[in-house]
């Protein structure tokens, strides 16, 4: 997912609506991932104040699993 870096929220942006399009929607888990990288951000509230830093960490893509043949 590239590089970690800082994000300065915009007037009425929310964390999961900044991590959605950061991380393209593809990683489950990604909000909760990035609260643990910001302590007290979730104590702020659903809609973040404007210019709030936020780290956004990298977060690797979880691997596709791979399909099971039970039957040839």
């Amino acid at each position: 997912m590239g590089s970690a870096v800082f994000y300065h929220s915009k007037d009425g942006e929310t964390l999961d609506e900044i991590v959605w399009r950061h991380y393209s929607a593809e990683i489950r888990g990604a909000v909760e991932t990035v609260i643990g990288a910001n302590p007290g951000i979730a104590a702020l509230g659903p809609i973040l104040p404007l210019g709030t830093r936020i780290f956004l960490p990298v977060i690797e893509a979880p691997k596709e699993a791979e399909s099971l043949r039970l039957w040839d």
